[in-house]
């Protein structure tokens, strides 16, 4: 296996924001049935920036370090701008993940995506599955989210449990 890269050791070694808010705006839980990554992030957000972020991972390094950078690079940002943090800026922002690791940057993905949903939910708005404020085909979204789930869940069923990489 490729070794991780300084910037990654010194993530998991120093982690930033680790915890958890107390009565956040927005939290998002996720895990990988297949490595057991486990992953929240919880959010407050003021004026549509992210004012702060922190998460509570249960996970590799690779996991904690992407969780940890995560929160670097969201902190600060609008809620459109932190949308836009896809798998691959976090894994760059670390100068790299091992390939056999990237599924770890895709669950710091989700738990954005799912920590922003959550948001948008108790502001009453909506967001789309693919992360589009304004999404018009939330339909097509929705369908294709659904049959990625199904592949990753028959994927587990079948001890497939190589790490997937989200597509921007």
């Amino acid at each position: 296996m490729q070794p991780y890269t300084e910037k990654v050791m010194d993530h998991v070694r120093n982690p930033r924001n680790v915890g958890e808010i107390e009565d956040p705006d927005g939290v998002g839980e996720v895990g990988n049935p297949v490595c057991g990554d486990m992953m929240r992030l919880t959010i407050k957000v003021r004026d549509n920036h992210i004012q702060d972020a922190k998460f509570q991972t249960f996970g590799c390094g690779a996991a904690i370090a992407v969780s940890s950078m995560l929160t670097e690079l969201v902190i600060g940002k609008t809620i459109e701008d932190a949308l836009r943090i896809s798998n691959r800026m976090v894994a760059e922002a670390l100068d790299g993940l091992p390939p056999v690791k990237m599924h770890c940057s895709a669950l710091g993905e989700d738990a954005l995506r799912a920590a922003i949903r959550d948001y948008m939910s108790r502001q009453g708005k909506s967001l789309c599955v693919c992360g589009d404020l304004n999404c018009p085909h939330r339909n097509d979204c929705e369908e294709r989210n659904k049959a990625r789930e199904a592949a990753h869940a028959h994927a587990h069923d079948h001890g497939e449990h190589e790490g997937h990489e989200h597509q921007d």
